[in-house]
């Protein structure tokens, strides 16, 4: 896939993901300087799953999002649309049951889980106020979605030169690295047009989710919604 457009079409979308599944994990620690270790202990407190608790984490990649959960007692669910990220999710964490799944139609049944998260993968999806419907419909009455996203910095000297950092520096660290480079600039350009973090809570509020809340992350890089179905 050549530069991406913002289309976000499906296909597309999960062949990308698929091009850079083998160098991910090592990408994603690379270009947020470690800072992606942080926001996902920060996921995890915001879930706060209790042992036996059922947690489907959508947009799972390789499953590293998953194992925190699994560590907690949690019984978790790594689900992702590209199959290149399952096969090296199963490689490195075998025992994890990683399921085919695309964010608009789950393959689960109405109210199957107690949380339901999706770390930086909610922007790619080509309707997410319909994902977070679906979302919606197979969390159990009471229960949680956590959205960790990329989002807007507050400070307005830093939002510039964070902006030019996405779309020159990030492409060229991916190709140094080993990952696809063009890839990056799609994920540059998705997080470039994202809505802001009250922008998002509004989003989530049309879906039906009910109180959300945000967290800003490293100065609004990253935000960490928080909402509950209604009981």
């Amino acid at each position: 896939m050549n530069r991406a457009s913002l289309d976000k079409r499906p296909h597309d979308v999960a062949r990308m993901f698929d091009d850079v599944a083998a160098r991910y994990d090592l990408t994603n620690d690379v270009l947020s300087l470690g800072q992606d270790r942080r926001w996902r202990r920060l996921v995890l407190d915001a879930v706060d799953p209790q042992p036996g608790d059922r947690v489907l984490d959508i947009a799972a990649g390789t499953g590293t999002s998953s194992v925190p959960f699994r560590d907690r007692g949690a019984r978790v669910v790594p689900a992702d649309f590209s199959l290149g990220m399952l096969r090296q999710g199963k490689k490195q964490q075998p025992a994890l049951a990683f399921t085919a799944a695309d964010a608009m139609q789950l393959p689960f049944a109405d109210d199957s889980f107690d949380a339901v998260t999706m770390s930086f993968g909610l922007r790619n999806v080509v309707d997410p106020e319909g994902a977070l419907r679906e979302f919606l419909r197979v969390t159990r009455p009471g229960g949680t979605v956590v959205i960790c996203e990329f989002s807007t910095p507050t400070n307005p000297a830093f939002r510039k030169v964070y902006s030019e950092y996405l779309m020159a520096a990030l492409p060229r660290i991916a190709r140094r690295v080993g990952s696809n480079a063009e890839s990056y600039v799609y994920l540059a350009e998705s997080i470039s047009s994202w809505p802001d973090q009250a922008g998002l809570a509004d989003v989530l509020r049309a879906a039906g989710w009910t109180t959300p809340q945000w967290r800003d992350l490293s100065g609004g890089i990253v935000a960490l919604h928080r909402a509950t179905k209604r009981p």
